[in-house]
């Protein structure tokens, strides 16, 4: 194959697009129809074998803190054609595989994408003094400005997968009717837009199984940058290891981030008090059997007319397993992601050259 000088800067072997056609309702896989199932089975499958070949760039804070966006711009991308600025879940970064897995897909649609590392993730894990949080809509709007200046003229996407999902949409109604670059439009999956009650529910029965893993992982980030150079977080130690979430969080996160305690946190950081001012297009995607993100706190929390809520029977937690024959890579939650937006710009089905 020939390559070629993209706009982005880089050279760039082409290939042939993906075929998408119409996303069929989700079904989960036969062996995997079970919530808790679908979770962990789509957290530790990948499910891909794409090799890392994206342009990094630096987002820097007004403190001095920086994150990493990573640019994947496909060859036929061109000034004032959809981007995508992507951001992860909690513990997660740009390495997490349904982040490499959806951002490769919409390259494969023409489609430029920036996956975010939030503070202190990824490949930006020793670059900011302060930790991220849940509701970190101010890092997002200074990186949708970046993306908007690289890539001038064009529409631009906030996409958010569970945490990261919370914080788009709190960013989006923030926005509310004004301007934000080129921000046109919002893809949340699995958000969790009341903190608390999604904190209270993971500690519900077998639940409590991500509540200790959610609060095992940020507990080794942060005694990992600690280990790095002990002046990290005002040199901060825990007296004693947190096993929930909401230890962490009255513990590291809401002291470090400015918030009076968890519950304050919870407060400001959940995107449910502005999901009736946001204007833009959006979609939320989740499951009516999420254990992470009870489906109860979508029926109690109002949302603009122009954000519509797609719920599935079935899916888990960014699980959404189905067999073959509804999605030949079996992962639905990619194939519904991509159709969204690429029928942003008009086109409801997309075929091979």
């Amino acid at each position: 194959m020939e390559g070629r000088e993209t706009p982005c800067g880089r050279t760039m072997l082409a290939r042939s697009p993906l075929v998408l056609t119409s996303v069929r309702p989700f079904r989960p896989h036969p062996l995997i129809r079970n919530s808790h199932a679908q979770t962990i089975v789509a957290a530790y499958w990948s499910g891909h074998k794409i090799s890392y070949s994206a342009r990094q760039h630096f987002v820097v804070f007004d403190d001095g803190d920086q994150i990493v966006l990573h640019d994947d711009c496909p060859p036929s991308w061109k000034p004032g054609q959809r981007a995508v600025l992507m951001v992860h879940g909690l513990g997660g970064s740009h390495r997490s595989s349904y982040m490499v897995r959806i951002a490769h897909k919409l390259n494969l649609l023409g489609i430029r994408s920036f996956r975010v590392d939030l503070r202190g993730c990824g490949a930006g894990s020793t670059l900011a003094k302060r930790p991220f949080h849940a509701g970190c809509s101010e890092d997002i709007a200074q990186a949708a400005e970046m993306v908007s200046t690289l890539c001038l003229g064009s529409p631009v996407t906030l996409n958010g997968y569970s945490m990261g999902a919370n914080i788009v949409l709190k960013l989006a109604g923030e926005i509310g009717a004004g301007r934000l670059g080129g921000v046109d439009s919002v893809m949340a999956v699995a958000p969790p837009i009341d903190l608390a009650y999604c904190c209270r529910n993971m500690n519900r029965g077998f639940n409590r199984l991500y509540d200790w893993d959610f609060s095992r992982r940020l507990v080794r980030m942060v005694e990992g940058r600690l280990a790095t150079d002990e002046n990290f977080y005002d040199g901060f130690q825990f007296d004693q290891r947190p096993g929930r979430l909401i230890e962490f969080d009255t513990i590291f996160t809401a002291p470090q981030c400015g918030f009076e305690s968890a519950e304050d946190y919870y407060s400001k950081a959940s995107s449910s008090p502005v999901l009736p001012k946001i204007q833009v297009p959006g979609l939320i995607l989740t499951a009516n059997d999420d254990s992470v993100v009870p489906i109860e706190i979508f029926k109690q929390n109002p949302r603009s007319s122009s954000v519509e809520l797609e719920v599935t029977n079935g899916g888990g937690h960014l699980g959404f397993i189905t067999p073959r024959n509804i999605v030949p890579d079996r992962r639905w939650m990619d194939q519904r992601v991509v159709q969204w937006i690429a029928k942003l710009d008009g086109h409801s089905v997309l075929r091979a050259s």
